[in-house]
Formats: structure tokens, sequence, C-alpha cells
């Protein structure tokens, strides 16, 4: 009984945590706005679409982008419908990438054809949608190192801090934004990044 009171303690605080995870902002340092990260450009990766296709992330460059770390069995997931009605408003300016992620409370477990599905019948999903990745740790996807790590992005150091976390990319690459899971499409912050 002792061990179930412990480990229902220890799930709380982690649910807890998540909350207050779920605010935050970071966006590029005006200072370093002209700074050049060293070595690979974002459009410089490739990575397979959720039918398993190479996509060469070339095929954006000149619009806004928006990366989101999504999964099917989350809190967040309604937005999901949040950001397709965004993208398809501005498909001609922006961009909004999908990257299922089961990093998180295990809240993707499904395999792509479940995704692909999942997404379709639920959310009508139009926006590309990739292969499941690893977003933290060890065996986090080349993007999402590129995404977190200073050396190569010029300046954020942000991993995600639970599914349905966003990095804004400028027209011409560059990280400009990292916001937390609660941020959405219509949130003041959101706005006045794309503003930029």
């Amino acid at each position: 009984m002792k061990i179930i009171i412990v480990l229902m303690a220890a799930l709380g605080a982690v649910l807890l945590l998540s909350c207050f995870d779920s605010n935050k902002i970071a966006s590029r340092p005006m200072e370093n706005s002209t700074a050049q990260p060293s070595g690979k450009s974002f459009y410089d990766f490739t990575v397979n679409s959720l039918s398993g296709e190479p996509v060469s992330l070339e095929q954006f460059r000149g619009k806004k982008i928006i990366i989101l770390n999504v999964a099917s069995k989350c809190g967040y997931t309604p937005q999901y419908a949040d950001w397709e009605k965004f993208y398809a408003e501005n498909k001609d300016e922006v961009v909004v990438l999908g990257f299922p992620c089961n990093d998180f409370m295990g809240q993707e477990p499904g395999t792509a054809n479940d995704i692909a599905e999942f997404c379709q019948k639920n959310y009508g999903v139009s926006f590309p949608m990739f292969e499941k990745v690893h977003v933290k740790g060890e065996q986090k996807a080349p993007l999402y190192q590129w995404l977190t790590d200073p050396a190569q992005n010029g300046w954020n150091s942000q991993e995600p801090s639970w599914n349905f976390c966003k990095y804004l990319i400028n027209e011409k690459g560059e990280l400009t934004h990292f916001f937390a899971s609660k941020v959405k499409p219509s949130s003041e912050e959101f706005i006045a990044a794309m503003g930029q």
C-alpha cells in the first residue's frame, strides 16, 4: 500500500511540474539575432513522412514553420483542430509540421497507420505529419537535437516539456521561438511572434 501511495505522489508531482512548464515561452535574444549557428542548417534535414517517404525540409524554405510534437491520447490532443484550422487559413505563408512522440507517459502508442487514421478521422489533419520520433533523451531525433542545441540552432536549449510544444522557424530557417503546450494559434504570444 505504501508503494502505491509513493508512486501516486510521484505521478502527481510529475503532472504538476508539467503544468508549470506548459506556460514556458522562449525567444531568440535580440543580441543574437545576427549570430549564425555552426554546422547543419534547418533546411539540410530530411525526415520521413508518416508513410515512410523521405521529405527534405528544403522544400519549406521561404515559409514560417511551426514544429509540433504531437500525441493522440493527451489532454492537449484537441489542439490538432486548432493547428489544422491555422494551417488551412495560412498555408501560403506558413507550414505546420507534426511529429508524433511517445516520450510523455506513452500518450502516442500507435503505429503510423493508427496515427494517420486517428488524425484524419478525428481532426481532418492535412498538414504534413512525420514518423514517430523521440524528442528528448539519448534517442532524440536529429531534428530535435538541432532544435534543442544552442551550438546548432544559435540560442535555444529548451526540450519539449510535454506533448504539443512548438518551435517557430522563420522564413530564413532560423529558430526564433519555443512555446510550451498550452500555447495555441490564437494565443497573444504566438500571434506576436508570427508578426516579427
